[in-house]
C-alpha cells in the first residue's frame, strides 16, 4: 500500500500535512511521540475521507529512530510514496544558558533525524512515479538570529540540504521542496514563551500547508511563504546588518527565559 509519512504530526503544521493530504486521497503513516494525539487524528481522517491513516508513535532526538520508522513500514508492507519531514524542536534565549540535553535533541530532530529518514526511505521513493519529499525548513534559514541561533542553524542546514537533494534528483520522479514558513500561529509560541502577536500576525498552517502542496505539484525546489522581498534582500546586505537586524528581532521574540518549541 502506498502511503505519505508525516513526521511530527500531532500538531500544527504535522496536523494540517495530514489533513490535507489525506483530502488527496492519499493513505497516512502518521509519526509523532504522542500517541493519543495521533490516534484520534487518524481514526477521524479515515472516517471523513475513507482512507487509511497508520500511526507510528516515535521519538525522533534518539538514535536509531528512521531505522524504527523504516522497520515498521517493512513489516506493514507498506510503499512510501511522499515524506513530509515536519517534526522540529526549537529553543529561544541565550546559547549559554541552554540544556545541553535540550541542544543535542534539537539537532539530533532537526538535521539527523530528517536526513537518516529521508536517506532510509529515498530508494523505494525512486520507484514511484510521483513521489515527494517535504523538508520544513524557516524563514530563520536565511540569516543567523542571535537567541534563536541552533535552531536557525539547523535550518540553514535543511534549506541547502533540501536544494541539493532536489538538483540531485532532476530528471527523476522525486520532488524534493524546502518549505520556509514564517511565524505562524501553531503551538510555537505558546511552549516557546515567546511573543504571541508576532506570531498571530503570520499566514495559518492551513495556508502554509496549501502552498507547500501547491510548489510540491509543480516540482518547486523551494517556497518561502511569507513576504519575501524582505529576505531575499537580505542577500544583498553587509552580513553585519542582517546579524543584527535579526538579532533585534529575536529579542521582541523573547518574553522570558529560554523557551521551546516541539511538533
Amino acid at each position: 500500500m502506498n502511503v505519505a509519512v508525516i513526521t511530527g504530526a500531532s500538531m500544527g503544521l504535522g496536523e494540517e500535512f495530514a489533513r490535507q493530504i489525506a483530502a488527496r486521497q492519499q493513505n497516512l503513516v502518521l509519526i509523532a511521540r504522542s500517541e493519543d494525539r495521533l490516534k484520534a487524528l487518524a481514526s477521524e481522517l479515515e472516517d471523513r475521507h475513507k482512507i487509511r491513516a497508520l500511526t507510528f508513535t516515535c521519538d525522533l532526538s534518539v538514535v536509531g529512530a528512521a531505522d524504527k520508522v523504516q522497520e515498521f513500514l517493512t513489516e506493514e508492507k507498506l510503499h512510501p510514496t511522499w515524506l513530509v519531514n515536519n517534526a522540529g524542536l526549537g529553543a529561544v534565549g541565550g546559547f549559554d544558558e541552554m540544556d545541553a540535553a535540550r541542544v543535542h535533541s534539537m539537532l539530533m530532530v532537526n538535521m539527523t533525524a530528517l536526513v537518516e529518514l529521508t536517506h532510509r526511505l529515498l530508494p523505494q521513493m525512486r520507484l514511484s512515479r510521483d513521489a515527494r519529499i517535504i523538508n520544513v525548513a524557516s524563514t530563520a534559514a536565511f540569516q543567523p538570529v542571535a537567541y534563536f541561533n541552533v535552531y536557525s542553524a539547523s535550518k540553514t542546514f535543511v534549506l541547502n540540504f533540501s536544494e541539493g537533494l532536489h538538483e540531485e534528483m532532476r530528471g527523476t520522479d522525486v520532488n524534493v521542496l524546502a518549505l520556509c514558513p514564517g511565524p505562524t500561529p501553531t503551538n510555537f509560541h505558546v511552549t516557546g514563551e515567546m511573543d504571541a502577536a508576532l506570531f498571530d500576525k503570520g499566514q495559518s498552517a492551513a495556508d502554509v500547508v496549501r502552498m507547500g502542496l501547491e510548489a510540491s505539484d509543480h516540482n518547486r525546489a523551494i517556497l518561502v511563504c511569507q513576504r519575501q522581498l524582505p529576505i531575499f534582500l537580505m542577500n544583498y546586505m553587509p552580513r553585519f546588518a542582517v546579524r543584527m537586524a535579526a538579532g533585534m528581532v529575536a529579542r521582541r521574540m523573547m518574553k522570558k527565559g529560554v523557551g521551546s518549541k516541539e511538533s
